[in-house]
C-alpha cells in the first residue's frame, strides 16, 4: 500500500481516537471579594444548558482556576465559597476556538455565616496524567464494603481484568507495590486479591525501571508495568484483613471446601501480612512461579543486566497467566515483611509455602499444516503434586546521602511429583488409521533455584556524574527420576514397545558484573559509559535403563537415550548512550558492543564439540514527549540476542511419546531480537476520559522454530528404530518470524447511569515459519479484537458490571492452503452486589462464552452462573453468611486454541462443576481515624522511582 495513504489513514485514525482530548479550551479567572482580597478554595461548577454537570474545579491560594471545556459549547458556572453562606453566583459562558480570560469576579460578603449548615459541592477529580504515568483517586471510584483493590481497579478508565491478568490500557500489569513498597515480593495477584478497597486513596500506573535505571536515568530496557497502592492516612494504620470457611457438595455428592485467612498489621514503616489458603475449588491466589520450577528454561536472554528470558520458543509460557487446568487442590501459607531499620535501612522480605494436588483429563486434536491433513489426536489423564517453597529479600541501605548499596537474594525450593496416562493416534484426511499409542509414565523432580543481584552506587559532586556496580549470581539444580511404559501399533499391524527408566541431573551457574558510569555534559545531557561480561556454565546428564527380563530389574543401560552434554556461553559487552532530558521532551540513544562465545562437549549418545562465536551491535533508543497535560507520546527501541537451552542443544531423541517424538539441535544459533514499542495517549482530568493507542512490532533473527517430519517408512535415527506414521520434531533457526500489535483503548463516565465506560480494540498479526516434511511453511495469524466493559458507580450498596468481548482469527499458510482456518470466540458477562434491607446481600454473576471454527467435538457454547445469597451480621456487620451455587446449569468448560508455524491445536480440560457452599467470613478493620494524605505529603511514583518535585537522577 501507498506509503503516503498509509500516513494519511494513520493521522485520520489518531484524529477520531483523540478528538475529545484535542479540542478542550483553556479558560481562565479569578475570584476576589468586595476588598479586593483572593479567594482561595471556592467552589467552581460548570452546568451545562440542561444544569447537568460538565466539569469543576476549585481556586488556588491567588484565587485563580483553570478550566477546560469544549469549544462551540454553552455552559453556566455556578460560584460557591463556604465563608459566602447562601451566596451562589452564576454566570453565562460561551465557548468559540479561542482561549478565554474571564477576568476578576467578585464575591459579595455575607452578614450572617453558618459553617455547620454550609454545603460545599465540588467535582471530584477522578485523576490526572503526570508524563507516561496515571494516577486515579480511589474515592471518585463507588465498591461495596468487602471489595478488594482488583474490584476497585476494574472500576478505572482504562483497566480491564481477564484471563491473562489485569491489564490498563491494554498492557498487563507486572508488578504491584503498596506506598511504592513491594508487598509479597512479584506476586501481583496475592496484593490486588487482599489489600481492601476501602483502605486506598489513589492508584498510580507506570512503568518502573529497574534500580539501575532509576539511579543513572538511563532505561536499560528492565522495566515493568507497575500500579502503586497509595493508602489512605490513618488507615495504613491498624489492622485489617479477613477469616473465612465453606463447606459444601458438588453434584457427585463428594466434598467441597474452602477456608483461608488474610491478617495484616500495618504500622507506619512496618507492615506484616500473613495469608492462609486451603481449598479444593480451584482458587489459586499465588503466583505460578510455585509450579514453575520443574519446568525447563526456554533460553538464557543476553539483553544486559544478567537478566533471562525466552529463546525463541513458547514453552509453557501460559502457565504463568492462568491457574492450573483441570481440578486443583491448594494448601498454601504467605509471610510478608516490610520496615524500616533505622533511617537508613530499608528492607522487605516474603516467604511463599505451596502445596497443590492437580487432577486432569485433557482431549487434543492437533490439526498440522500438510498435503495430507494429518490429524493427532490425544487424550491424557495426569495427576500432579507440587509442593513449592519460595523466599524474596530486598535490602536497601543508604550509607550516605550519595552512596546507596541494593541487595536482592530470591530462593526457590521444589518437590514435584506427576504421572500420567496417554492414549494418542495418528490419522490422515481420509481417516486412515497411521499409529496409535498406549503410554504410561511417572516423574519425581526435585529442584532448587537461588539468585542474588547486588548492586553499589555512588554519585560524585559534579552534576551528572555516578559510578555503580552490580554482580549478579545465579545457581539452579534439578534431579529427575522417571520411568515411561509404551505400546503402539502401526498400519502395517506391527507392534513396539518400551519399558525403561531414567534420570537427569541439571546445574546452571552464571555470574555477570555490570559497571556503570554517568557524565553530565550540560544542564540537561548525560552521558552513559557501561561494561557487561557474563559468564554461564551448565550440563546435564541422563542415564536411561532398559527393563532386564532376565534380572528382573532395569540393568541395561540405554546409551541411545542416555546423555551427556555440557556447555559454557561467555559475553563481553560494552555499551555508549546519551540522554537529554528536559521538561516536555526526554529522549536517549546508544548501542552495545557485544561478543559472544558458545562452546558445548557431548559424550553420548554421539560424541561431538560445539564451538561458535558471535559479535553483535545492540542498538537501543527511547523518546518521550509530552505534547500537553493531557497527552504523552512514548518510543521504545531495544535489541537483544538469545542462547539456545541446554535441552535445544542436546542431539538425543525422547521416545516418552512414541509417535511425538523429539530432538535437540547441536547446530542451533544464537537469536538476534528487535522489539519496538510506541504508546501514545493520555487522560483528561476534567472529564475523566482516557484514551491511549500501543503499538508493538518485534522480529527475530535466526528464529528458533520447528521442523516436523512425518515418517512415511521405518527409519533408523540415532541407532533408534522408528517406525512409519511416527513423527519427529526438532529445533532448527528459521528466517522472517515477526509479529505486530496494535490496540486502543477509551475510557469515560456515563453520567446518566452513573458509570464507567471502558472500549477496547486490537489487531494482532504473527508471521511464524516452520518446516514440514522438509517444505518451508509460513503460517500468518491475523487477529482482531474488540470489548466493552461498563462498571456502575452508583453507591457502596449497588454494584453492577457488564461486558463483551469478541476474537476473530484467521490462519492462512503460505504452502498448504488447504490448511487455512478461521475461528471465532465471544464472551459477555454480567456481574451485580446488592446490599438491602439492613445486612443483606445478593451476588450473582453469569457469564456466556461461544466458540466457532474449532475442530467438530470442540465448537461450544455455554453459560456460566454463579449466585449467593448472604446476610451481614454482629456490630458494623463484620460478619457475613452466605450460602452459594458455582455453576448453576452445570455447563462449565475450558476450551482452548493455539496456533503454531506447524498445526493448530485444540483442547479441552477438565473443569469444576455444579456446587453448593455454606461459607462465614470475618472482615477485620481496625484502623486509626485519619484522612487521604495531603498531595505534598504523598510524592507520585513515577517511571524512574522519583518522586514528583525531585530533580533529574544527577542533581
Amino acid at each position: 500500500m501507498n506509503t503516503k495513504i498509509n500516513s494519511k489513514i494513520l493521522v485520520l485514525l489518531l484524529s477520531l481516537v483523540f478528538l475529545d482530548l484535542k479540542s478542550q479550551i483553556k479558560v481562565d479567572g479569578e475570584l476576589i471579594d468586595e476588598k479586593g482580597n483572593a479567594l482561595p478554595g471556592a467552589t467552581i461548577k460548570v452546568l451545562n444548558t440542561d444544569s447537568s454537570l460538565a466539569g469543576g474545579a476549585t481556586t488556588s491560594e491567588k484565587g485563580q482556576f483553570t478550566l477546560l471545556l469544549s469549544a462551540e459549547k454553552s455552559y453556566i458556572l455556578k460560584l460557591t465559597h463556604l465563608s459566602y453562606y447562601g451566596i451562589e453566583q452564576f454566570q453565562s459562558l460561551s465557548i468559540k476556538s479561542a482561549p478565554v480570560y474571564l477576568g476578576k469576579i467578585i464575591f459579595r460578603e455575607s452578614k450572617t455565616t453558618k459553617l455547620q449548615e454550609v454545603e460545599i459541592i465540588s467535582l471530584q477529580q477522578r485523576g490526572e496524567q503526570r508524563g507516561d504515568s496515571t494516577s486515579f483517586n480511589a474515592g471518585a471510584f463507588k465498591t461495596n464494603p468487602d471489595a478488594t483493590a482488583e474490584d476497585l481497579v476494574k472500576k478505572m478508565p482504562g483497566v480491564t481484568s481477564d484471563n491473562s491478568g489485569l491489564k490498563v490500557n491494554g498492557e498487563t500489569v507486572q508488578k504491584v507495590l503498596v506506598d511504592g513498597k513491594p508487598f509479597f515480593g512479584d506476586d501481583p495477584n496475592a496484593t490486588v486479591k487482599n489489600v481492601p478497597a476501602d483502605m486506598i486513596d489513589k492508584v498510580e500506573f507506570f512503568d518502573k525501571a529497574s534500580d539501575q535505571a532509576q539511579f543513572s536515568g538511563f532505561n536499560d530496557g528492565n522495566q515493568q508495568k507497575t500500579m502503586n497502592i497509595v493508602t489512605k492516612k490513618g488507615k495504613n494504620e491498624g489492622q485489617f484483613g479477613r477469616v473465612y470457611g465453606g463447606i459444601g457438595v458438588d453434584e457427585n455428592n463428594e466434598l467441597r471446601y474452602n477456608g483461608g485467612a488474610s491478617i495484616n498489621s500495618f504500622k507506619g514503616a512496618r507492615r506484616i501480612s500473613f495469608l492462609l489458603l486451603s481449598n479444593n475449588i480451584n482458587q489459586q491466589n499465588f503466583s505460578m512461579s510455585d509450579i514453575s520450577g520443574v519446568m525447563n528454561n526456554s533460553g538464557q536472554s543476553m539483553s544486559g543486566g544478567g537478566g533471562s528470558g525466552g529463546g525463541g520458543m513458547s514453552g509453557n509460557s501460559g502457565l504463568f497467566n492462568s491457574p492450573q487446568k483441570g481440578i486443583t487442590s491448594t494448601q498454601a501459607a504467605g509471610l510478608n515483611y516490610t520496615d524500616n531499620w533505622g533511617k537508613k535501612i530499608s528492607v522487605t522480605g516474603s516467604y511463599f509455602f505451596n502445596y497443590t494436588d492437580n487432577s486432569n483429563v485433557a482431549v487434543l486434536n492437533r490439526q498440522y499444516f500438510t498435503d495430507d491433513n494429518l490429524t493427532y489426536t490425544q487424550t491424557n489423564k495426569d495427576r500432579t503434586v507440587n509442593q513449592n517453597h519460595r523466599f524474596n529479600f530486598r535490602f536497601e541501605y543508604a550509607i550516605d546521602s550519595v552512596t546507596k548499596l541494593i541487595i536482592t537474594p530470591a530462593v526457590t525450593i521444589q518437590k514435584n511429583e506427576a504421572s500420567s496416562s496417554l492414549v494418542a493416534g495418528n490419522s490422515n484426511s481420509s481417516n486412515l488409521f497411521l499409529s496409535k499409542t498406549i503410554t504410561d509414565s511417572k516423574n519425581n523432580t526435585g529442584a532448587y533455584d537461588f539468585s542474588n543481584n547486588l548492586l553499589w552506587q555512588h554519585k560524585f559532586k559534579k552534576q551528572g556524574r555516578s559510578f555503580a556496580i552490580g554482580i549478579f549470581t545465579q545457581l539452579n539444580e534439578k534431579n529427575i527420576a522417571g520411568e515411561y511404559k509404551s505400546l503402539s501399533e502401526y498400519s502395517d499391524t506391527s507392534l513396539s514397545s518400551l519399558d525403561q527408566n531414567f534420570n537427569t541431573y541439571n546445574i546452571t551457574k552464571k555470574i555477570a558484573p555490570n559497571l556503570t558510569y554517568t557524565e553530565g555534559l550540560t544542564k540537561f545531557a548525560q552521558l552513559q559509559v557501561s561494561y557487561n561480561p557474563s559468564y554461564t556454565e551448565g550440563s546435564s546428564d541422563k542415564s536411561t535403563n532398559d527393563f532386564n527380563a532376565i534380572t528382573n530389574d532395569y540393568s541395561s543401560f540405554n546409551s541411545n537415550l542416555s546423555n551427556k552434554y555440557s556447555n559454557v556461553y561467555q559475553t563481553q559487552r560494552a555499551g555508549l548512550a546519551y540522554k537529554y532530558n528536559k521538561s516536555k521532551l526526554n529522549f536517549s540513544f546508544g548501542a552495545d558492543v557485544q561478543q559472544s562465545d558458545l562452546k558445548g562437549d557431548q559424550t553420548y549418545p554421539t560424541a561431538f564439540q560445539l564451538n561458535q562465536s558471535f559479535k553483535n551491535i545492540l542498538p537501543n533508543a527511547q523518546l518521550n514527549y509530552k505534547f500537553n497535560a493531557v497527552t504523552n507520546l512514548r518510543v521504545f527501541y531495544r535489541s537483544n540476542t538469545n542462547i539456545p537451552s541446554l535441552n535445544q542443544l542436546q542431539n538425543v531423541i525422547d521416545v516418552s511419546n512414541p509417535l511425538q517424538l523429539r530432538s535437540g539441535n547441536e547446530n542451533l544459533k544464537q537469536t538476534f531480537d528487535h522489539n519496538l514499542n510506541i504508546r501514545f495517549g493520555g487522560f483528561n482530568k476534567q472529564t475523566s476520559r482516557n484514551a491511549m493507542l500501543f503499538m508493538n512490532g518485534s522480529y527475530t533473527g535466526n528464529y528458533i522454530g520447528t521442523s516436523t517430519g512425518i515418517l512415511t517408512s521405518d527409519t533408523v535415527i540415532q541407532n533408534i528404530p522408528i517406525k512409519a506414521g511416527s513423527q519427529l520434531s526438532k529445533p532448527v533457526n528459521l528466517s522472517n518470524y515477526y509479529s505486530a500489535r496494535l490496540n486502543a483503548v477509551y475510557g469515560l463516565p456515563v453520567k446518566s447511569i452513573k458509570s464507567n465506560l471502558n472500549v477496547n480494540g486490537g489487531l494482532n498479526y504473527n508471521h511464524t515459519p516452520s518446516i514440514i516434511n522438509a517444505v518451508l511453511n509460513y503460517a500468518s495469524s491475523y487477529a482482531t479484537n474488540a470489548g466493552i466493559f461498563i462498571g456502575s458507580n452508583i453507591s457502596e450498596k449497588l454494584d453492577f458490571s457488564l461486558g463483551y468481548n469478541a476474537n476473530y482469527t484467521l490462519v492462512k499458510n503460505s504452502v498448504q492452503k488447504k490448511s487455512d482456518n478461521s475461528y471465532f470466540t465471544q464472551s459477555a458477562m454480567f456481574k451485580v452486589n446488592w446490599i438491602f434491607a439492613k445486612g443483606f446481600v445478593i451476588n450473582t454473576d453469569i457469564t456466556q462464552t461461544l466458540y466457532k471454527g474449532l475442530s467438530l467435538n470442540f465448537n461450544q457454547e455455554y453459560t456460566l452462573w454463579n449466585a449467593y445469597v448472604g446476610y451481614k451480621f454482629l456490630k458494623s456487620k463484620l460478619l457475613e453468611a452466605k450460602i452459594s451455587v458455582f455453576d448453576i446449569l452445570n455447563q462449565n468448560r475450558n476450551i482452548s486454541r493455539t496456533v503454531t508455524g506447524s498445526y493448530t491445536e485444540d483442547n479441552n480440560t477438565t473443569v469444576l462443576r455444579r456446587y453448593l457452599m455454606f461459607t462465614l467470613t470475618y472482615t477485620i478493620k481496625h484502623f486509626k481515624n485519619g484522612t487521604a494524605p495531603k498531595e505534598e505529603e504523598r510524592p507520585m511514583m513515577y517511571p524512574n522511582g522519583r518522586p514528583q518535585g525531585m530533580g533529574r537522577p544527577h542533581e
